[in-house]
């Protein structure tokens, strides 16, 4: 048994048995972002790319694969960057292999980046084994299942995409606190 199996955690104590099996999916929930975290450092490691390129790099091969490319200015509003730390983040992938800049075909002054082939093939041989491992896993649920999951991980993105109005200000008697 680990420790999210016992039911209780440090944010949702177990003080309520019909609590006991919503403490235990979110501390599953919790476990499972740890090993996507943990995950994803080694995949950077690995790649030897930061979050954000390998984030820019999956924006890349899906505009590939639908047969488009993305400008740096699209690329950067997708990622909340600043035009110069997009500049910074397209040379190192340049350099890396992993991007091309390509001439817009429309307008001669305006670049496209696309994906190289190499990139792809690197994405599939790192991630290829753990990604077929996670489709096997949401083919095992029934289509119940899979409607209940994916309710699930909606409302809990809706929970956490919300801001509490008091959550601007830090708790009673935090040194930060303004009064």
């Amino acid at each position: 048994m680990n420790a999210y199996e016992a039911g209780d955690g440090y944010w949702y104590p177990s003080e309520q048995d019909h609590r006991a099996a919503a403490v235990a999916v979110l501390n599953a929930l919790r476990e499972y972002r740890a090993s996507e975290t943990a995950m994803r450092r080694r995949t950077r490691s690995s790649m030897e790319m930061g979050e954000s390129d390998l984030l820019a790099l999956r924006y890349l091969l899906e505009a590939d694969k639908a047969g488009v490319g993305i400008q740096p200015k699209e690329l950067a509003a997708r990622l909340g960057m600043t035009s110069a730390s997009m500049t910074s983040l397209v040379d190192r992938m340049v350099t890396g292999g992993y991007v091309t800049r390509e001439t817009h075909p429309s307008d001669r002054r305006a670049i496209l980046l696309r994906p190289t082939p190499g990139a792809d093939a690197e994405v599939r041989q790192t991630l290829g084994k753990m990604h077929q491992r996670m489709i096997e896993v949401a083919e095992s649920l029934t289509p119940e299942q899979a409607a209940a999951v994916t309710h699930f991980l909606l409302a809990m993105r809706d929970a956490v995409d919300t801001l509490d109005s008091e959550s601007d200000q830090p708790p009673a008697g935090h040194p930060n606190k303004t009064r």
